[in-house]
C-alpha cells in the first residue's frame, strides 16, 4: 500500500522541511528589528507625503501615488476628508496617519514605542 508521505529508504521522513522552516524563523527574528522599523518607517513617509498631496497641494489620492519613491508598492492609502487625514498601511506590519492642521501643514500621530 503506497503512503501519501515520501520515506528515505530507512523508513523515515526527510528532514530538510524542517531544517529550511527553521532556517526561515531565524532571519526572520534576526531582522525582526528592522523590517519593523522599514515598514514603519514607509508608513509615517506614505501618511505625510499623501497628506501634503490631498490637502495642500489639493490632488486626488489616486494621483498622489504617483509622489511615492520606487519600492513603496506595498503601501495602501486611505483618505478621511472629516478630520483631514490619510492614512497609510503597509500590511500587517505598521499603519501611520497624519492630519492636515492650518498653518502646521500635515503633522504625523505619534509612535507607538
Amino acid at each position: 500500500m503506497a503512503t501519501r508521505r515520501r520515506l528515505k529508504a530507512n523508513g523515515r521522513r526527510p528532514r530538510w522541511p524542517w531544517l529550511i522552516l527553521a532556517l526561515l524563523l531565524v532571519v526572520a527574528a534576526w531582522f525582526h528589528t528592522a523590517i519593523i522599523g522599514r515598514a514603519r518607517t514607509g508608513a509615517a513617509y506614505g501618511a505625510h507625503i499623501a497628506c501634503s498631496c490631498r490637502y495642500i497641494a489639493g490632488r486626488s489620492l489616486g494621483d498622489c501615488r504617483k509622489d511615492f519613491e520606487a519600492g513603496m508598492g506595498l503601501i495602501s492609502l486611505s483618505d478621511h476628508p472629516e478630520q483631514r487625514s490619510v492614512t497609510a498601511r503597509f500590511p500587517l506590519l505598521s499603519s501611520q496617519t497624519a492630519t492636515y492642521h492650518e498653518g502646521q501643514g500635515c503633522v504625523l500621530e505619534a509612535w507607538d514605542r
